[in-house]
């Protein structure tokens, strides 16, 4: 980490690491992010939420530094 790229989660996965890996990067709580996103998605009719995780889920590497961590 470091290089200032956005990696999914390995150690913090809930459903794939995409929000707690976009929390690491902001160096902020996973959960705070999660319900930001809980309530972004309700407030917007779930669906732009749901493709936003979906394309950051297919597009962010996993973050291998921290896998070999734990």
């Amino acid at each position: 980490m470091g290089d200032g790229r956005i990696y999914k989660s390995t150690t913090d996965v809930k459903v794939s690491g995409v929000l707690a890996g976009l929390a690491d990067s902001l160096r902020i709580d996973p959960t705070i992010v999660r319900i930001l996103f809980v309530v972004i998605a309700i407030s917007t009719a779930v669906v732009p939420c749901v493709i936003a995780y979906l394309v950051m889920d297919w597009v962010m590497p996993k973050d291998t530094d921290r896998e070999h961590e734990i």
